[in-house]
């Protein structure tokens, strides 16, 4: 047999040494390969994984930072509000070139899929043209899924409920909603239950910004937990932030934990996000700003760490690496031990893809051919140097290449460069 493309003398995430022959978008085998192939990979010693999946963006607003002005407290509501700014003044031209741009960062960072929240508030929907735009654009290389966020509140915003059937109605993927944004509780929890109606009766999954705040009182992750329970959505819904749980009594959450478990709510925490904008009205002590991941994970529930945003309204920082999110995560959530760390990266590659329902993800025979090539010899490695991804394969198609960057000295008595790949950190056999 030939190969359109053989990646040769790569580590496997799970420690395995393979290579991987890939006929046109279809990994067809994956072990030891001697045969020819239209082009050799060699990674040879080098981490090869699944490519990475971002659960949680924002691709209208990304890239626009400094548009109108800064988001001066760095508060989540001051961002809010200028994002309504822009907005109001945004073109569906200008917004596909700064997600197209976002999503050539994407590539190279060997980001392959994203499930990104499309604001439905503009009664024009400019936001959601332009994002379908792109996703049609970027579909042979790029994995983009939509959900249809009313930005301003399903009932606060006027029209705000018909704008999102209208988004909809016009190919978006997933149904959102931002509960706790809306005037009061109870017109929270009445959207939550709305919204779990809509995606039931659509047969679509549902992707909640919930409880994104630091009181402990809004709880609609507890209300989302029955209605899709209710409505039948088990494993397929999501409750995205859920930062008001890290601000909770240990008694509330005891409860609440399991009533998410029994739902199969999948939890999206964004590291980098939760722990810039959340715990802002505090002095000292001042809240991390994360919701409970390690108990989460305890407890048998999906968590994926998501990027949420670069360089927009709400963040100013960010290059679309989601090694970067897991290696925040990692700290944040203090998941220090060596299992905790292999999950961390595991949470940005299999677990993401999970939680967004990505099919043929993985390397085995069958799989499609979408992988990266990391400059480190095991997951904890490439967290912890945020490795250079030296090959991105695309649905069969080499898409980015980078040569190793490896330091050169001038130093007395030392060696002439430095490679900052070490043998300590890796994993240890156990018998």
């Amino acid at each position: 047999m030939s190969f359109d493309i053989l990646v040769k003398g790569g580590v496997l995430p799970d420690g395995r040494q393979a290579d991987i022959g890939i006929k046109g978008r279809t990994i067809a085998a994956v072990g030891r390969i001697e045969a020819e192939a239209g082009r050799v990979v060699d990674a040879t010693g080098c981490l090869v994984a699944p490519p990475f999946v971002d659960p949680h963006f924002h691709l209208d607003a990304t890239l626009s930072y400094g548009t109108p002005r800064i988001n001066a407290s760095g508060t989540l509501l001051e961002g809010i509000s200028l994002w309504g700014e822009l907005r109001a003044e945004a073109t569906v031209d200008e917004m596909v070139e700064r997600a197209l741009s976002y999503c050539d960062w994407a590539a190279s960072m060997g980001l392959l899929a994203i499930r990104s929240h499309v604001d439905t508030t503009d009664p024009a929907l400019r936001t959601v043209q332009a994002l379908l735009e792109v996703r049609e654009k970027v579909k042979d290389w790029l994995d983009l899924q939509l959900v249809a966020f009313p930005q301003d509140g399903l009932y606060r915003a006027p029209g705000g409920r018909e704008t999102l059937i209208r988004a909809l109605d016009m190919g978006v993927d997933v149904v959102g909603g931002i509960p706790h944004f809306e005037r009061t509780m109870a017109e929270g929890a009445a959207s939550v239950r709305d919204l779990c109606e809509i995606a039931a009766g659509r047969g679509l999954p549902i992707d909640l910004h919930c409880d994104e705040t630091d009181d402990p009182m809004s709880r609609h992750i507890e209300t989302l937990a029955y209605e899709v329970i209710r409505t039948g959505l088990q494993g397929r819904a999501v409750g995205s932030h859920l930062t008001s749980m890290h601000s909770m009594d240990n008694y509330y959450v005891s409860k609440l934990l399991p009533l998410i478990a029994e739902a199969r709510i999948a939890a999206i925490p964004n590291p980098l996000i939760n722990i810039m904008l959340q715990g802002r009205h505090d002095s000292f002590p001042k809240r991390r700003g994360l919701t409970r991941v390690k108990e989460m994970l305890a407890q048998g529930i999906e968590v994926g760490w998501g990027q949420d945003c670069v360089l927009d309204p709400w963040y100013s920082l960010g290059t679309a690496d989601m090694l970067d999110v897991a290696f925040m995560g990692l700290h944040v959530a203090q998941m220090s031990a060596p299992a905790e760390m292999a999950r961390c990266f595991e949470m940005v590659t299999g677990g993401n893809a999970r939680i967004i329902g990505l099919e043929g993800y993985g390397i085995a025979p069958g799989c499609t051919a979408s992988l990266v090539v990391l400059d480190a010899g095991h997951p904890v490695e490439a967290l912890r140097l945020r490795a250079e991804r030296l090959c991105v394969i695309a649905k069969g198609r080499v898409v980015s290449e980078r040569a190793r960057n490896d330091a050169r000295l001038s130093l007395p008595g030392r060696p002439a460069s430095v490679a900052r790949r070490h043998a300590a950190g890796a994993p240890v056999a156990t018998t």
